[in-house]
């Protein structure tokens, strides 16, 4: 399988992360794409340099006040002069009856959702790096690859379109079932990961040609805490296209597979052309957090799974390291 990837993440390299009070050094780290990157080619899977597609993919997802801002935050925080080695906003305005900031450190707090998406002076070249990854991918399966791999990072599964969160800057997922959408008429993007895929939710969520499905820790317990409830289930035109399934902390193999045929069945009751796989893999046993506890065969029952069963959409997998627990 081909798989795209760049060295250009190495420019992101974040260190605040804030854990219940406590400050961290953050595992979001360069180190751990070289984790997956072995694993690839320990797999002799074809490495793909991107191609770079500019602002468009990007433009078709995310609001033009957003990519502003994360264009040109680091030079407007540096300008400050008394400025930390981070951006980290320190407000987080509610946006009832709010007025858009023209200070960078408001518009760091309209823009962030937690202190988890700190921005440093090689973020915005990181993040537009992941995105052409991931659009690669997707255009390689518009031009007949069956499936295909791209290793992003940062991540951005948390990112709406007009805010990051929980490590994720530009919604990479998102982005390439827009330009998917360029070919098929419907897409679906298929959330696997510990946490909920709530900015991928927030994005289509009034969509009817993109089916988003997370299976995620239950909220109830877990992050994001107040998105991927069972309930929420689209709105407006896409009422009835965003599927989520939330499995009791500590869930295992078989549990989660049975998640996987719900997902799978309704999938495929949508008839996708494409499908999108948000591949985070912190839904491990050997996670830290301790949210599921998927084995490792478990997690190869579930690739076979896929792989082996009839389908007529093409698919890329984008995938999410940024909670990967090794």
């Amino acid at each position: 399988m081909k798989a795209v990837h760049t060295e250009l993440h190495r420019s992101h390299d974040p260190q605040f992360f804030l854990v219940r009070g406590v400050v961290k050094r953050t595992t979001e780290q360069p180190e751990r794409a070289d984790r997956l990157l072995k694993g690839l080619k320990d797999g002799k899977h074809q490495l793909v340099e991107p191609t770079t597609f500019g602002q468009g993919p990007r433009a078709r997802i995310h609001s033009p006040e957003y990519l502003s801002f994360l264009s040109e935050a680091w030079d407007a925080w540096t300008a400050l002069g008394d400025s930390g080695p981070e951006m980290i906003g320190n407000i987080h305005p509610v946006r009832h009856a709010a007025t858009y900031p023209t200070h960078i450190v408001g518009k760091l707090g309209w823009h962030t959702a937690d202190t988890a998406a700190p921005i440093g002076p090689g973020t915005w070249a990181a993040a537009c790096a992941a995105t052409d990854v991931a659009v690669t991918a997707a255009q390689m399966v518009m031009d007949g690859e069956d499936a295909t791999y791209a290793l992003c990072r940062p991540p951005g599964h948390h990112a709406y379109r007009d805010m990051a969160g929980g490590f994720c800057f530009l919604n990479n997922s998102a982005i390439a079932a827009a330009h998917l959408r360029l070919k098929h008429e419907r897409v679906v993007v298929l959330d696997v990961d510990v946490h909920h895929g709530n900015g991928t939710q927030g994005i289509f969520y009034a969509r009817p040609d993109v089916y988003t499905v997370s299976i995620h820790a239950d909220p109830v317990a877990y992050y994001p805490y107040v998105w991927g409830y069972a309930h929420e289930r689209g709105e407006g035109p896409g009422l009835g296209t965003n599927l989520n399934i939330p499995l009791a902390i500590g869930t295992g193999d078989d549990a989660y597979i049975q998640a996987m045929d719900v997902a799978r069945k309704a999938i495929e009751s949508f008839a996708p052309g494409a499908l999108v796989i948000a591949l985070g893999l912190d839904a491990s046993e050997h996670d830290p957090l301790k949210g599921l506890a998927v084995t490792t065969p478990g997690f190869r029952r579930i690739g076979q799974g896929w792989a082996c069963r009839p389908c007529s959409c093409r698919r890329a997998a984008i995938s999410r390291i940024s909670w990967v627990r090794t």
